[in-house]
């Protein structure tokens, strides 16, 4: 399966949007001055992340729905992306409260560092996950972006994860 690539505008700048027939593989932020060398079309295959991913920004929708087929990843890493994806919109949970989620308490720093390697920004919500103080960790689109994104789903946002 060949991988497609196109590059989707949004408030927070330009984002990557990668993936195949069988889902999507990744969503990175672009810097701003990086180069856009990606087809004017949208590949078949990525148009239903842009279209939910444009309906995200419009305030339109707040759970995504799409296959993800990420590239890379080990068994634990894996299973911390697909507990983010119980961090629904509005709210945030600590690092410790996934590592209770996955029945391994003691993996804190590990969920951390999970977290952080998470390939599908924005649609797998690792930019809802916050330190157990309340404050903003590492984010790898940045903390500037993380602090945005938190403040847009702000009118309904709830700590905790359930």
């Amino acid at each position: 399966m060949d991988t497609a690539l196109s590059i989707l505008a949004t408030p927070l700048g330009p984002l990557a949007l990668t993936g195949t027939e069988a889902g999507l593989s990744a969503v990175t932020f672009l810097n701003e001055a990086a180069e856009l060398t990606a087809p004017a079309a949208v590949p078949e295959c990525l148009r239903e992340g842009h279209r939910q991913l444009q309906a995200y920004f419009g305030r339109e929708l707040r759970e995504f729905a799409l296959t993800y087929t990420p590239a890379f990843g080990t068994d634990f890493q894996r299973q911390v992306w697909q507990a983010l994806l119980s961090v629904g919109y509005g709210r945030t949970a600590s690092y410790r409260e996934v590592a209770r989620l996955l029945n391994n308490p003691k993996s804190v720093r590990a969920v951390g560092a999970a977290n952080g390697q998470n390939p599908l920004a924005i649609v797998c919500p690792c930019h809802r996950i916050i330190g157990a103080n309340g404050s903003l960790t590492g984010y790898a689109g940045g903390l500037h972006r993380k602090q945005w994104l938190l403040a847009f789903e702000q009118p309904t946002r709830q700590t905790g994860l359930f």
